[in-house]
């Protein structure tokens, strides 16, 4: 008999999918569910898996490794697609991946399941990660290969007895680094969201008129506290969420380019995340060369091009991690957050080991800048330019 360890969100996909293995595969189904931060009730999904006849049922409260080895990094390397969206359930699939390989072994199972579709990215993020780590797990799609559409599935929830809430006009998935919303009128990218796909942040109109403040203190690129007062990660992104998210910031609503190829309009909350990002590519501003910083926002954006197409084990990606590592011993400090009504401003910032040099850049007489040098420099400068404008010039290319 297969022995298969089914990733089990306690909806209907995943559902149906342990009544679908066992009859299709004869298998013994074993389901995992993790905690990252979607505020689930796990001992009533833990319930209804075993109800439907999983074997055993793991319950992995995976918050703080989420923060640590995945949402870290990710803050470090200004992890944004698509220059918006900051990689929240690109970061989870990976963790999932993990617990699934992890159980497998320790179970006996030889495959794994998830409950994605063929349309999405997580089926990627998932089956690449899993092949990676044990290359020697089948791994099964329940809902792609069936080929069900939503009616055909819920048929076959009613036949076999499968309890279902009335289907959601929206999918939803969440964890502590931001809510992504799909489906549904979302589905025409011509329209706005409905104000009600939104849960973690008010809408800019109804949020007060009076501006927050927000302090966020960084240690080696990572955020350390809020207002000065030390938090760790879980706790400060979670306080963070609610600050930003009552005063209307978070909200993210873009066309995006899918990695198996089709665009799909996109809506994400992700209070915290933005505003951490944000505050840290600020603080890297006021410590790192300009080289640096040219050449990270490369790095940066190959970084976040991989995790977002499910390479989490590529080595180009550790390659990368190593150049970003080494630049945030630098990023210690704080950087101040004015909030307001949807908008995030930074106003101000410190670092002790701050590249802005007040004497230098002010305009005072007092000033310590030489500008007896420019001439020079200027001749200098643009040599290189104006040799190829007289070239051009003269052969008329």
């Amino acid at each position: 008999m297969t022995k298969v360890v089914l990733a089990y969100s306690g909806g209907l996909d995943t559902s149906v999918s342990i009544v679908w293995l066992r009859e299709k595969y004869d298998a013994e189904v074993y389901t995992v569910t993790l905690d990252v931060g979607q505020d689930g009730d796990f001992e009533t999904i833990g319930e209804r898996a075993e109800k439907l006849g999983a074997v055993e049922h793991f319950f992995i409260d995976a918050k703080e490794e989420f923060v640590k080895d995945y949402v870290f990094p990710s803050i470090k390397a200004n992890g944004l697609y698509g220059g918006k969206y900051p990689l929240s359930s690109a970061l989870s699939r990976p963790l999932i991946a993990r617990k699934l390989v992890e159980v497998a072994d320790k179970v006996g199972a030889d495959a794994v399941a998830h409950g994605c579709t063929g349309r999405g990215n997580d089926q990627v993020r998932i089956e690449v990660t899993v092949k990676a780590l044990n290359p020697e797990l089948k791994v099964l799609a329940p809902v792609r290969e069936w080929g069900l559409d939503r009616e055909s599935e819920l048929e076959y929830a009613r036949k076999h007895g499968i309890p279902f809430t009335r289907e959601k006009l929206y999918s939803v998935d969440q964890n502590l680094w931001g809510r992504s919303i799909e489906c549904g009128p979302l589905e025409n990218p011509d329209m706005e969201p409905p104000e009600g796909v939104f849960k973690w942040t008010v809408s800019p109109e109804k949020a007060p008129d009076k501006p927050e403040y927000v302090t966020i203190g960084f240690e080696d690129g990572v955020p350390v506290s809020l207002d000065g007062e030390r938090m760790d990660g879980v706790t400060l992104i979670k306080t963070l969420n609610m600050i930003a998210g009552r005063n209307g910031v978070g909200r993210i609503d873009h066309i995006e380019d899918r990695v198996v190829g089709i665009k799909t309009r996109e809506v994400y909350e992700c209070p915290a995340a933005l505003c951490i990002l944000e505050a840290h590519k600020d603080l890297e501003k006021l410590v790192l060369t300009p080289r640096q910083l040219r050449f990270k926002e490369t790095v940066d954006r190959e970084w976040g091009v991989l995790v977002y197409s499910g390479l989490w084990c590529e080595p180009l990606k550790e390659d990368l991690e190593t150049f970003i590592e080494n630049t945030q011993r630098f990023v210690k400090g704080w950087v101040r957050l004015k909030l307001y009504k949807g908008s995030m401003l930074v106003v101000s910032r410190m670092s002790e080991y701050s590249l802005y040099s007040k004497e230098m850049a002010t305009y005072s007489v007092e000033g310590k800048f030489d500008q007896s040098a420019a001439p020079g420099f200027i001749e200098i400068w643009g040599l290189p330019s104006r040799l190829a404008w007289r070239v051009c010039k003269r052969t008329g290319r």
